[in-house]
């Protein structure tokens, strides 16, 4: 069996794997889904918030953990699951990114994200900075468009209402790889297909410069964790028994 540590994306926590979790624990496999210091429940302050900081946090889980693990990055988790690889490749069976930011040496989430050809601004996601510069907050009702347009109404409802400001420095960060430790790391990549927060242009464009063993595809919106949970969880279980 796999050992599994998910790890969530900006303004979420662990909570968002909720749905996903025990379908994975249901076929036998260890499932760890932390929260990223400044986010969830955690309550680092944002200006203490750094990207080499989410990495040391995510290799710290990883050798506290039995044997090598299936690390797997929602959206800017894939910054944190990056910078983790660099620190601790030996630790991770695979990196998988869901629908994620994926690096490349010198790239921040910013870089990345405005590699994206959205021409209307009501195309994309609007995010309003706090007074002090700190964080970044989305609108509820944009949020839940955007992240969770082919997410049951309910669950979308809950998500939405758990967010929380996320830390602006770390958007700017930019990740420090290597080809000898994080381009030494098996990747695999799920694309989703109609995401409006990473578009699946800019998900192939990363893949495609960061290249992937595995690509495979979920139909949905940006949080195929509550949309689509268990196709989620068969692609998981299926890159896992594929991973030596």
């Amino acid at each position: 069996m796999a050992n599994f540590l998910l790890i969530h994306g900006a303004m979420h926590g662990g909570w968002c794997w909720e749905r996903v979790v025990p379908l994975l624990k249901r076929d036998g496999h260890s499932v760890t889904a932390p929260d990223l210091p400044g986010l969830g429940a955690d309550r680092t302050p944002g200006a203490a918030v750094t990207l080499p900081g989410w990495g040391r946090f995510v290799a710290d889980l990883l050798d506290q953990g039995p044997g090598r693990t299936i690390l797997v990055g929602h959206s800017m988790g894939g910054m944190a699951i990056s910078q983790a690889a660099e620190y601790a490749p030996g630790r991770i069976a695979k990196l998988v990114y869901l629908a994620a930011l994926l690096p490349r040496n010198g790239s921040s989430a910013f870089d990345l994200t405005h590699r994206d050809e959205v021409t209307d601004k009501d195309a994309r996601i609007q995010l309003t900075p706090a007074p002090d510069g700190a964080y970044i907050t989305a609108d509820p009702d944009h949020a839940r468009a955007f992240m969770y347009g082919e997410t049951a109404p309910d669950w979308a409802a809950l998500a939405v209402s758990r967010l929380v400001p996320q830390p602006l420095a770390v958007m700017q960060a930019k990740a420090a790889l290597s080809d000898e430790n994080f381009g030494a790391v098996p990747r695999a990549y799920i694309e989703c297909l109609r995401d409006r927060i990473l578009s699946i242009d800019l998900q192939r464009a990363m893949h495609a410069a960061s290249p992937c063993g595995t690509v495979v595809q979920i139909d949905t919106d940006h949080s195929a964790f509550y949309s689509a949970p268990e196709a989620l969880a068969a692609h998981l279980v299926r890159i896992a028994a594929a991973t030596g």
